[in-house]
């Protein structure tokens, strides 16, 4: 059949956006599931220049269910991916699986399951939501690497019959709770975004970042981390991932000087990081060391949130797997302090001991243990005897510890950073820095896995 022909139907439409001018070669475009065609299409063609396998499920074709030849066919496509080390693209739009109370269902679903598992942190994978994703099929869709949502699409585990009314199975609760990489308007759009991503990633995790041709933004630097994000990336090259979750923080592919890297920060809305960051950021990390994508982490917080006995639980819990992912991480890491480092924040993110490569510092940052009002009563307690405005004389204290005990002179002086940078100088700084690093090899001892709650 010729490709022309199907394009009123959405499942071959969606191939169409995301290969290069929409051309695609079917694999196993005969197989049948009982009586009629599978109800999916799997294909490989050329992303950007470079071959991407994918699968789109058809709707028409009994509303998409999945059966065991379904599934066998998508299995088919991981293994073709593992053995060529090429990125994977699932489309999903499926009302669910065949139901006719045999056990065959279960055993199609944890094929490919198991299929995509065995090349997580090989190849990248992308899920597009464009339709209904439920049940196991949210399960397969959530091993990916990134889950980019159409904005109407659905996405649960069991039928959210109440969701007009509360929101459940939604794209925008699928962002909220750290599952959405991205939403996006339409099919189109989401598309786009994925060949956003596949441009950024490395074809798997053997290969080198790629670098491309780049220009220098044009913007005045500022101390926000918008600017200072804008300007250390190259034009127009930041794709922010999970900006609905985690918003204290912020996470996002780019390029800087032509060369893919994963950039982190702190305070994009507060200046404590909640449980939902931490989880955010240690993700992030993960799928970067994953594929030896470098890290900058742009520091600035005052720390953790406990302001609930619910939160304190929570973010001891998710600090922990930040702090550990971020040991763990082979991938180069480079942390910039822009502001406030203070004790658990700066130790998990940017400390020396915790595996950081290099770190750079504003010439106004604080790093300190403590903050400075709960240093100064600490340590200059007897500093505040006599005075007749505690609170005014407690804060001109903190004032002169951020300036002197707890500045960035005094940590470079103690090794506890390597070099204060002015803000106008940062991205070369970096791109030094990354040239320098790119050659990084690291053994660690042989295990499975660390044992660290996740």
């Amino acid at each position: 059949m010729q490709i022309e022909r199907k394009l009123d139907i959405a499942a071959y439409k969606r191939l169409s956006f995301l290969f290069d001018d929409g051309e695609f070669t079917e694999i196993n475009s005969f197989t049948k599931e009982k009586d009629s065609l599978t109800g999916v299409i799997t294909a490989y063609g050329y992303v950007n220049g470079e071959l991407v396998y994918a699968f789109s499920q058809d709707k028409t074709v009994n509303s998409g269910a999945v059966g065991l030849a379904h599934s066998a066919k998508i299995a088919k496509l991981y293994l073709l991916a593992a053995k060529t080390g090429k990125p994977i693209v699932g489309i999903h739009d499926s009302n669910g699986a065949y139901v006719d109370g045999t056990v065959d269902s279960m055993t199609a679903y944890s094929e490919m399951i198991n299929a995509s598992s065995l090349i997580s942190g090989v190849v990248p994978q992308i899920s597009v939501v464009a339709g209904t994703c439920a049940g196991s099929a949210a399960l397969l869709a959530c091993t990916a690497d990134f889950v980019v949502m159409t904005k109407d699409s659905e996405f649960f585990m069991a039928p959210p019959f109440d969701s007009k009314i509360n929101g459940v199975g939604t794209s925008k609760a699928a962002a909220s709770n750290g599952v959405a990489s991205v939403v996006c308007e339409n099919d189109e759009k989401a598309i786009s975004t994925v060949k956003s991503i596949l441009r950024l990633m490395p074809e798997n995790n053997l290969t080198a970042v790629p670098i491309y041709e780049y220009e220098n933004s044009q913007t005045q630097i500022s101390d926000t981390l918008e600017s200072i994000v804008s300007n250390v990336a190259d034009l127009d090259s930041v794709l922010e991932l999970y900006s609905d979750f985690g918003k204290s923080s912020f996470t996002a592919l780019a390029t800087i000087g032509g060369s893919t890297v994963g950039m982190a920060a702190t305070n994009k809305s507060a200046e404590r990081l909640t449980s939902e960051d931490c989880t955010k950021m240690a993700r992030f990390m993960r799928t970067c060391d994953a594929f030896a994508i470098p890290v900058i982490t742009f520091i600035d917080t005052e720390g953790f949130d406990n302001d609930s006995v619910s939160e304190v639980a929570g973010s001891i819990r998710n600090m922990t797997k930040l702090s550990s992912t971020y040991s763990e991480a082979t991938t180069v890491k480079i942390s910039v302090i822009t502001g406030k480092a203070y004790g658990p924040a700066f130790v998990s993110l940017a400390g020396k001991n915790i595996n950081t490569d290099f770190s750079f510092a504003f010439e106004n940052a604080v790093i300190s243990p403590l903050a400075p009002l709960a240093a100064v009563e600490f340590l200059w307690h007897d500093k505040l005897k006599g005075a007749s405005d505690l609170t005014s004389k407690r804060n001109e204290l903190a004032e002169e510890y951020s300036k002197t005990v707890a500045s960035a002179l005094s940590a470079a002086e103690k090794n506890c950073i390597d070099e204060i940078v002015n803000k106008e100088d940062l991205k070369s700084k970096l791109i030094a820095v990354l040239d320098m690093l790119s050659s990084k090899r690291v053994t660690k001892l042989p295990k499975k896995h660390n044992n660290i709650p996740l």
